[in-house]
This record gives C-alpha cells, sequence and structure tokens, in this order.
C-alpha cells in the first residue's frame, strides 16, 4: 500500500474555446493533467478520456389492483468518445518524485456535436475524465466538463425566409354562436438569435359581441425520447400583452416589438432530445378556448449580417409589392375598341402615313350581313340532307355567288 499522503492533488485543466469560452464541432480539445505530490508516487498508468452524451430517463406508474407499477424509459446517444495514455500501462511501475507534474493532451472534436444542455428529464454533457492506476491502490479520479455550443448560421435561405399564418375561430357559448374571431400573422424570418428584436405584424378581428385581449409570446418546447415514447416540456420564454379589442373592432399589429431573452439555441441534431421555439400568437375569447396561431422559430449563434438583412428586406418587400397584382383591371383597357375591325380591316397603326387609296386593298371591307346570310344558307343545306342533289348544287351556286358580291371592290 501507499503511503498515505503522497497524492496531493489530481486535477484536469482546459483550454478556453474559441467563442464565449466553450467549444464547437471540430475543434481541438486542449488540456494538461496536473499532479502535485508530497513525495514520491509510484504508479502504472495515466490515462485521459473525453466523452460526451446525451441521456434521458424518467418515470411512469400506473396502478394495478393496491400496485403501483413503474415503467422506465432511458436512452442515450453518445457524441464523443477519445482516450489517450499519458502514462502508458505497459507491466511496470512509473516513479513520479515529489513536485508539480503537468502531462498534456489534445483531442479532435468530432463534426457532429449538440449543444450542452440541461433538462428535466434529460441531458447533453461533455466532460474530461482522469485516472491515477496506482498499485495496491484504489483508481483516482478527476473529472472537468465543458460546454459544447454547436453554430447555427441564421444566415441561410431557409432561416431567412418569412413566415406567416392565419386561423379563425367561432365563439360559442352554451351552444349559441358569439361571432368570429380571426387572427393573421407574419415575420420576417424563421431564424433570429437571443438579444434580437422580432417585428411582429398582426391583424385581428373580433367579430364577436364581445371584447378580447391579444398576446405574443416565444414558446420552447423540450421533445424527449425513449423506448419510442416522447414526453414534452413546455415554457414560455417572453411574451407581451395588446391592447384590449372590442367587439366588432379590427387590430392592427405594424411590427410590434417582441426582444429574445438570453436563451440556448436550438437543438435539432439529437435523436433523444430537441429543443425546438416558436412564436405564438393566440386571442383571449370570453367564455370558449383560445384562438391559437403558432409560427415556427430557430434560435441561432450566428447572427444575422448585412448581407442577409438585405436578403431578408428584399423578399419582404417581394411579399409586400405582389400586392400590385390586385390592381390589374378585369378587362383590358381596350375593350371598348370595335372587335370586327382589327379582324376584318386593315387599320392604319398611330403616328404611321396613311396608305392612301392606291396602297389599300380592294377587299379592305367585309362587309357582316352577306356573311351571315350566306352562313345561314350553308347551314340549312347542311341541315337539309333530304333534299334532291339538283336543288344542294342550286344552294351552293347562290352561296358562291354571296362570297363574290361580299368581296367586291368598294
Amino acid at each position: 500500500m501507499q503511503p498515505p499522503g503522497r497524492l496531493r492533488s489530481l486535477a484536469v485543466e482546459l483550454e478556453d474555446g474559441r467563442s464565449w469560452g466553450a467549444y464547437g464541432s471540430g475543434e481541438l480539445l486542449h488540456g494538461r493533467v496536473q499532479l502535485e505530490l508530497r513525495g514520491a508516487l509510484r504508479l502504472r498508468a495515466l490515462e485521459v478520456c473525453a466523452r460526451g452524451r446525451a441521456a434521458v430517463h424518467w418515470l411512469e406508474s400506473r396502478s394495478v389492483g393496491l400496485n403501483t407499477i413503474y415503467r422506465d424509459y432511458t436512452a442515450y446517444q453518445t457524441f464523443l468518445y477519445r482516450r489517450c495514455q499519458l502514462i502508458p500501462d505497459n507491466g511496470e511501475v512509473t516513479v513520479l518524485q515529489a513536485g508539480r507534474h503537468e502531462f498534456p493532451f489534445t483531442f479532435q472534436l468530432p463534426e457532429t456535436l449538440a449543444t450542452s444542455f440541461e433538462g428535466k428529464h434529460g441531458s447533453v454533457r461533455y466532460w474530461v475524465k482522469a485516472k491515477l492506476h496506482r498499485p495496491w491502490a484504489t483508481v483516482k479520479k478527476v473529472k472537468k466538463e465543458f460546454t459544447v455550443i454547436e453554430p447555427i448560421d441564421i444566415n441561410t435561405p431557409a432561416l431567412l425566409a418569412p413566415q406567416a399564418g392565419a386561423k379563425e375561430k367561432l365563439a360559442r357559448a352554451w351552444y349559441c354562436n358569439r361571432g368570429q374571431v380571426s387572427v393573421t400573422a407574419k415575420i420576417d424570418r424563421k431564424g433570429y438569435t437571443p438579444g434580437e428584436v422580432i417585428p411582429i405584424f398582426a391583424e385581428i378581428d373580433n367579430c364577436t359581441s364581445r371584447a378580447v385581449v391579444p398576446k405574443a409570446a416565444i414558446i420552447q418546447t423540450q421533445t424527449f425520447i425513449a423506448r419510442g415514447t416522447k414526453k414534452q416540456k413546455k415554457s414560455v420564454v417572453t411574451s407581451i400583452v395588446g391592447d384590449s379589442i372590442a367587439a366588432g373592432k379590427r387590430e392592427v399589429w405594424h411590427g410590434r416589438a417582441l426582444k429574445i431573452p438570453p436563451v440556448g439555441p436550438s437543438i435539432l441534431q439529437c435523436r433523444i432530445i430537441q429543443v425546438e421555439y416558436s412564436l405564438k400568437v393566440c386571442v383571449d375569447i370570453p367564455g370558449t378556448s383560445k384562438l391559437l396561431l403558432e409560427l415556427p422559430l430557430v434560435i441561432g449563434t450566428i447572427p444575422l449580417h448585412p448581407f442577409g438583412s438585405r436578403t431578408s428586406s428584399v423578399s419582404s418587400q417581394y411579399s409586400v409589392n405582389l400586392e400590385w397584382l390586385s390592381t390589374i383591371p378585369e378587362q383590358p383597357e381596350g375593350e371598348h375598341l370595335p372587335l370586327l375591325e382589327p379582324v376584318w380591316g386593315l387599320q392604319t397603326p398611330p403616328g404611321q402615313p396613311s396608305l392612301g387609296s392606291e396602297g389599300q386593298s380592294k377587299f379592305s371591307t367585309f362587309p357582316l350581313a352577306p356573311f351571315c346570310f350566306f352562313c345561314l344558307i350553308f347551314w340549312l343545306c347542311a341541315a337539309s340532307p333530304g333534299l334532291p342533289p339538283r336543288e344542294l348544287g342550286s344552294f351552293g351556286k347562290y352561296w358562291i355567288l354571296c362570297l363574290f358580291a361580299s368581296t367586291s371592290p368598294v
């Protein structure tokens, strides 16, 4: 057995990450294991391990007679597992003298990680653990946790796209209709970062006989998945309350501001834990359930840059500028012009010199009455299959004469 008190301390120190004192996927994790000894220490091995995983756990109970049965829901997902032998275990004993000893190490983080998270029924944690193996002694362990923030760039087409929706609800009380409440809402884009302000454009129509109150809130939804079962926890991040809308009135929000407080980013890359956000616009209707309109949000880590801002504003202006389509008249502006004249006669375009009587065609006019007359004769011939061939021949000769007369020179 080793004499007690020779190992004064065992610690793991990590260098700060590149951003916010945290680490991201693909980065290098640098650190060192520190040993302080009061005297010479014999040891077999010193190893360090980097771990990262998501864990989910909750219990559900149900009564069966007089007994209560509990069902366990547990799931794990590993993101990081790296090991490094600082002093390898080769079967020999290594002696360290009294004093301070440092052993540096470096780990390459994977390209896909999930952001660190602590929830009611699960967590995503990352840590580095050092183990000191000594002959005839228990293994000495020390653990150092670190934070991972998976970058989410909101400057992507999917997250810059505007979000809009509309809903309506019929207010009822004791099986009597009290009117309808409708809400239409829009936001400039889907992706935001903490600290930004979301301008909300909304229109609430109150066609009921009582006053209603509009509200808006950012909702965080935590979803835990284990053994094919989901368990959710929803919480309000921040909210605003609008002015009361009297019966038969309309309220319009021209960019009502809702600021995002410091919150964790969305978690979308984990199989068993998901953290999602949404903007909910609701209307409190007395005597009945609320009218809810939900728009999806993604809370990212990389803020909007000027190019993305211009892209978002252009897309917003494009959606607004489409209103010019509603100003197009149902009928063309030239519908009052004669329909037969451009078809059957040759017209001189405005601003062009006239061709005169010599330049006009002999067949520039096609009278409508003779044309309709010979169409009637032709129809009578076709509708009278019992007529003798001689009479049909006379009808045909008359049709040719009518055509010749109608196309005679003016």
